[in-house]
């Protein structure tokens, strides 16, 4: 019987995840919850860009939720509405839905979370007897599951490093570009995704997943932060940006083992891909990396792109992919919070189009 699935916003990860659900053999779409009044009452369908469905977006999320789906794939955006997101997810939980997600980067790695937050995701879970996982592309499956497969092939390792390189021009929304990123803003003030401990709070979770996988104890967890300011102004998709404004970043994550990094997430983000020429630069508009130093020094290159070629919509449908994926696992799992490091190999079975 095939797992009733609901998903919550309609945006850069909860369109490729109502395809990827349409799509799915084992999952069957019962609902989409939107926050838009343009949104309430067309079909979903109609809304990705796929055939009709019959199932009615709607602004009513306690009606939807109140038929007692199996799971909740929660695409709303978080960065900005923390305190309500994690409202609506608790919620979920406690009323027996599973609940995925690309965007809570704090329970990345339950074991090592916040307690608060690790406590309150966890009484809900018991209440209703449910399951949830977060995860997405970087911090995701980028580092919690192709390193890990990568690993298995090197007699010794060194180092592993985890990259992801990429040029923001053709990204969309401009709230999460200026005011989180920071592009466009002075170089006398840092952003908010580059405040001392957020890098580390962020990906730090997925760092000491793979740790902990690869049975690693880490001493700490450091940051490295470089930024770059615009040579030029430029127009982008999220707006214009102008010269002397931040316009790069670079910064590692590093996990430290014996004094040294032995797990280590590099960023290289651009506004424009011809700014900060020091800095390695991607073909396209970007990529991610796997690089392991070690007996044999290995390299694996993920280039993700959409049927236009945007990289961006690429790795936005690979996230999404990710989290639906793991529905049918996680209905099965027993309650609690997992990563995406307890996760089995799951497989694109039942999805080639023939």
């Amino acid at each position: 019987m095939a797992r009733r699935v609901v998903v919550q916003g309609t945006g850069n990860v909860g369109v490729p995840a109502i395809r990827t659900v349409l799509a799915h053999p084992d999952l069957e779409l019962v609902g989409v919850i939107v926050h838009s009044a343009q949104k309430e009452g067309r079909d979903a369908g109609e809304l990705v860009g796929a055939e009709p469905t019959g199932v009615r977006a709607t602004r009513d999320a306690a009606a939807v939720m109140a038929a007692k789906p199996d799971a909740l794939v929660y695409a709303s955006n978080q960065d900005f509405r923390p305190q309500e997101a994690h409202a609506e997810m608790l919620a979920a939980l406690a009323g027996g839905a599973n609940v995925v997600t690309a965007g809570l980067y704090g329970l990345l790695h339950p074991p090592t979370a916040d307690p608060a937050l690790r406590d309150r995701f966890a009484q809900a879970c018991a209440a209703g007897g449910s399951s949830f996982l977060s995860s997405g592309i970087d911090p995701g499956f980028a580092m919690d599951l192709l390193p890990l497969v990568l690993s298995g092939v090197c007699a010794e390792i060194d180092e592993i490093r985890i990259i992801e390189n990429f040029d923001y021009a053709t990204y969309d929304v401009p709230e999460a570009v200026k005011a989180i990123i920071g592009f466009g803003s002075s170089m006398d003030e840092t952003p908010l995704m580059l405040l001392p401990g957020v890098p580390a709070s962020t990906w730090g979770g997925s760092i000491r997943a793979l740790a902990e996988a690869l049975e690693i104890e880490l001493e700490e967890v450091r940051e490295v932060i470089e930024r770059h300011a615009l040579e030029r102004d430029v127009d982008t998709a999220a707006g214009s940006f102008a010269a002397g404004t931040q316009g790069a970043f670079r910064f590692e994550v590093q996990g430290i083992s014996g004094g040294r990094p032995v797990i280590v997430v590099e960023h290289v983000t651009r506004i424009v891909a011809d700014t900060a020429p020091q800095w390695e630069k991607a073909e396209g508009m970007g990529f991610h990396r796997v690089r392991i130093t070690g007996r044999p020094n290995l390299t694996m290159t993920l280039e993700s792109e959409d049927a236009a070629g945007d990289h961006v919509a690429g790795g936005n449908t690979t996230a999404a992919a990710r989290i639906v994926s793991a529905i049918p696992w996680l209905c099965d799992a027993p309650p609690g919070l997992f990563s995406g490091a307890d996760l089995p190999l799951v497989s694109g079975r039942g999805r080639v189009r023939l």
